[in-house]
């Protein structure tokens, strides 16, 4: 085989339909658009649309709050720890903190960190450093004999931005 020999396979690429190219092609005339109408002219845009009747994902009403500051925490079950250490897939003699819950694959997402949840058994001495644990998994962990050092992210950004804007304040009244 040659350079010049590679070919796609028939049929991998398909041209697009040239539309309004005479009668003989089947999609000549009206160009497959039928007659008249608003369908038939360029430029519509009518998803959900309902001839000037309240569209129905309007006339239902809007539910619950999506809360733009929330944590986005990867959640983690002592009892999968556990798991995973019997496995052989975590070592209990190094600090377990974000980046080994992440590599044994036990932590995914989570962009401010990883919080320890309470759930199942845990029976091996582990220190751990995360961003958040519940009491239960605090109490859980100590009574297998860890630790658990709760490490905290920096503020938000907003409350970064009115301390900024105080400091200022303060500056330009000086």
């Amino acid at each position: 085989m040659k350079l010049n020999d590679i070919r796609d396979n028939p049929g991998a690429r398909k041209s697009r339909i040239r539309v309004g190219r005479g009668i003989g092609s089947g999609k000549g005339k009206t160009s497959g658009r039928g007659q008249k109408g608003q369908k038939s002219r360029s430029g519509v845009a009518i998803k959900g649309f309902e001839g000037g009747q309240m569209p129905l994902h309007m006339r239902l009403p809007k539910r619950g709050f999506n809360n733009p500051f929330a944590k986005d925490f990867a959640e983690v079950n002592l009892g999968m720890i556990q798991k995973f250490i019997d496995a052989k897939k975590l070592d209990v003699k190094k600090t377990v903190d974000h980046e080994a819950l992440q590599a044994a694959g036990l932590a995914r997402g989570g962009k401010d960190g990883v919080r320890l949840l309470g759930k199942g058994e845990l029976t091996a001495k582990v220190t751990f450093k995360v961003a958040g644990a519940s009491k239960g998994a605090v109490a859980a962990v100590e009574k297998a004999g860890g630790s658990v050092e709760i490490i905290e992210k920096g503020q938000p950004e907003h409350e970064k931005k009115a301390a900024r804007a105080e400091a200022n304040k303060a500056k330009k009244a000086k």
